[in-house]
């Protein structure tokens, strides 16, 4: 084909990028490139490409009533416009319409509807020349040529490649922008393609990384295990809520097994094939909050090297386990409440809103509503987080799942250590009925697996820091009754019962305060170090 004079630095550049633009793996980069690179010649005015996508402005979209579909539209995903006289002035009027476009209406819009091309080649001439100079699709003057190819993918539509010119359209214009457009489209098709790949493979890498915290969490706590009025009650509240995408607050003490319970509502719902996702909301630290939860993009912050998603994002179609949720910082959580009320957020360094279908479990030890009282967190966040509660009952309330959850505990623990599993007699479960269990499952849990590597040198043996005692009713002694015991020999188990008594009572005094003038340490003459280690060591629990 002889190309005329005139035109030939045209198409000569249009060829050198065809190469190019085949190398993009970025759509929002290869688009911008496409449309920025057609304006570097001289005659072309304005370059735009449209992409068919889901309808989403019918409230507010100006050409909603032409819209046959109301499901799929042209949505002008790239634009370049050569600056002149007046510009600025008549934009806004212009891109607040025609941003969206239905498919069939005015010309871009035909030609996404037949994926045949449209040509005008000059304003003076011709019924469709009426339409750009009349057009509100573009204020720009001087117009003069329309070219207008369908992007077209193994027969299937993608959108529309317009380029407007000052210049009569060219006789060899349309031939080769038509090779062009077949070009973007492959292109398009491939950085489509490498992107999904990419998210893929992040939403993997994440889901892998909190996935094996879920396996050692499950590993290490075992299943939902008894028999109980408590937990029948509570299995029926998750055979209700389960099936339904509610928000659901898990309340309960430190070890009564919250975890499990949201394992369990995950388990059970239409989400069951999509990751749960677990996060402590303790253990990150404040600064990271934002790019934890909702990912950061690359250069955000110093160590931001490359896009990072967040939980948000991991879980996509699944569930959330914001556990310790109380720990969410106070001006962090205006966040939170947007995510789950408009499942909309952006990334760290990031202005592209994305959008997630993710369902929310929190679970605290703590009252919310004391914290929303005493102005630590939100009150329409705690409404929103608290539309299915469901209350775990401690252990000492279970008594009569504690012979299950012993078995179930010493089988595990014995397949684990590959040790033989010991004889667990009434006597046996006689004994850890008649201990209060302050650390609950766990502790139960942490109890059976040190008996179990004790059994190899004889019997079975619970090592209770006291049996029968009572958290609830701590002892304290009046002077009279300290004058009457002097010279009276304890047993080690009383002696530590009274060293509880003492340190629960300290405690109880000063509000649980450990460190400063006033507080415990001091009273108790020790180190806070010392003190919060025998807190430890005594299983000692603040009150909720």
């Amino acid at each position: 084909m002889k190309l005329q004079p005139d035109y030939q630095p045209e198409f000569e550049s249009i060829k050198n990028r065809l190469l190019e633009i085949a190398q993009i793996h970025s759509v929002d980069t290869l688009l911008k490139r496409v449309v920025n690179g057609v304006l570097e010649r001289p005659h072309v005015a304005l370059a735009q490409i449209w992409l068919v996508d889901k309808c989403d402005r019918h409230s507010s979209c100006a050409m909603r009533s032409e819209c046959a579909s109301q499901t799929t539209c042209l949505h002008l995903a790239a634009s370049a416009e050569r600056a002149h006289a007046g510009s600025e002035k008549n934009k806004p009027a212009a891109v607040a319409k025609i941003q969206r476009l239905p498919i069939g209406c005015q010309i871009i819009g035909e030609i996404a509807a037949t994926g045949q091309p449209a040509i005008i080649k000059d304003t003076n001439t011709g019924p469709a020349a009426a339409w750009l100079a009349h057009s509100e699709m573009i204020q720009h003057p001087g117009v003069r040529g329309f070219n207008g190819q369908p992007i077209v993918f193994h027969g299937q539509v993608l959108g529309v490649w317009a380029i407007y010119t000052y210049i009569p359209t060219p006789k060899e214009s349309p031939s080769w922008l038509r090779i062009f457009a077949d070009h973007i489209a492959v292109a398009l098709v491939n950085a489509r393609a490498f992107e999904e790949n990419e998210r893929l493979k992040a939403q993997l890498e994440l889901e892998n990384t909190y996935l094996r915290e879920e396996v050692r969490e499950a590993r290490s706590f075992g299943d939902i295990v008894g028999e109980s009025g408590q937990l029948r009650h509570l299995m029926r509240q998750v055979d209700m809520v389960a099936p339904t995408d509610a928000t659901v607050l898990i309340l309960g003490e430190s070890g009564t097994g919250k975890e499990l319970v949201a394992r369990e509502i995950h388990r059970r719902s239409q989400r069951a094939d999509r990751p749960l996702i677990r996060v402590n909301c303790a253990s990150i630290p404040k600064d990271l909050y934002e790019s934890e939860f909702f990912g950061h993009a690359k250069g955000s912050f110093t160590g931001a090297v490359k896009d990072r998603a967040g939980r948000f994002e991991a879980a996509d179609g699944g569930t959330l386990l914001l556990d310790e949720v109380a720990e969410i910082p106070l001006d962090l959580q205006s966040k939170f409440l947007r995510v789950l009320q408009e499942k909309q957020y952006e990334r760290v360094g990031e202005e592209k809103t994305r959008t997630v279908n993710v369902r929310i479990v929190a679970a605290t030890n703590r009252s919310l509503k004391k914290e929303v009282d005493e102005g630590r967190f939100r009150q329409d966040l705690y409404y929103r987080l608290n539309v299915f509660p469901i209350e775990v009952a401690p252990l000492r309330e279970r008594q009569d799942d504690i012979p299950l959850l012993a078995a179930h505990f010493l089988k595990q623990a014995a397949q684990r250590l590959k040790l033989r599993i010991p004889r667990l007699t009434r006597a046996h479960v006689t004994e850890l009925q008649s201990y209060d269990w302050p650390g609950n499952i766990r502790e139960l849990q942490n109890v059976i697996e040190r008996a179990v590597i004790l059994a190899q040198s004889g019997s079975l043996h619970f090592d209770l820091p006291v049996a029968g005692y009572s958290a609830a009713a701590p002892i304290s002694a009046s002077p009279e009754k300290l004058k009457a015991e002097a010279g009276q020999i304890f047993t080690e188990a009383e002696l530590r019962q009274r060293e509880r008594n003492n340190v629960q009572t300290a405690l109880t005094r000063t509000d649980w305060k450990i460190h400063g003038p006033g507080g415990t340490a001091e009273l108790l003459g020790v180190k806070p170090s010392t003190l919060i280690s025998r807190i430890k060591k005594l299983g000692l629990n603040r009150p909720v």
